[in-house]
């Protein structure tokens, strides 16, 4: 076992009230901190921003008081915190980790359709991936991970030990929406990191 503090959080979503297993998620993951001497975070997933409301964001911290389960530091929005998502969004453009993807729904949505009928995968291969940028209109675009095409990756978890995806079944994530507000992959991958 490392030195490593631990460090645990419960990042529920206000686009709903927090139901059972939210409030079971956040038990497990205090006692863990709590119990080690670690840390545990409340982070309000709430960069969904046409879902997400005032009331379920209250209705969370009323949870929270009522099962008793205290946070350490203030509560953490990912919206309040956009501009750092598309600062490191702008950084994987630049280093080539991410690209922009002008594919409309409509050409994501036809694509699938076309996959399903072949009887072949539906993860969406955008035609963008390594478009020279001359090549780029001007029109809106969402900024997806370049994930890794071949191989394997493979995280160390500690309660499941390594867990293994092959590279070939992931998608090319959305991390910036076209109105450029951070997805929660971007925004809470970003954040894990930098909490750590």
């Amino acid at each position: 076992m490392s030195n490593t503090p631990v460090v645990t959080r419960f990042a529920p979503s206000p686009t709903g009230y927090l139901h059972i297993g939210g409030a079971r998620t956040a038990l497990f993951n205090w006692l863990y901190a709590r119990g080690r001497g670690g840390k545990f975070l409340l982070r309000i997933e709430d960069t969904d921003r046409e879902r997400s409301t005032a009331e379920a964001t209250a209705k969370i911290y009323d949870a929270m008081e009522w099962l008793g389960l205290d946070y350490d530091g203030e509560a953490i929005s990912q919206y309040e915190r956009a501009p750092r998502h598309v600062e490191v969004a702008e950084a994987m453009l630049a280093a080539g980790t991410a690209y922009k993807c002008f594919s409309t729904q409509d050409e994501i949505e036809a694509f699938r359709e076309a996959a399903r009928a072949e009887g072949k995968s539906t993860l969406f291969q955008s035609p963008w991936r390594d478009a020279d940028a001359s090549t780029h209109p001007d029109a809106p675009y969402v900024v997806r991970v370049k994930a890794p095409r071949d191989g394997a990756t493979v995280i160390e978890d500690r309660v499941q030990g390594d867990v293994t995806f092959r590279n070939d079944q992931l998608d090319d994530m959305v991390c910036l929406r076209s109105d450029g507000s951070p997805t929660y992959m971007l925004a809470s991958s970003w954040t894990i990191t930098t909490w750590a």
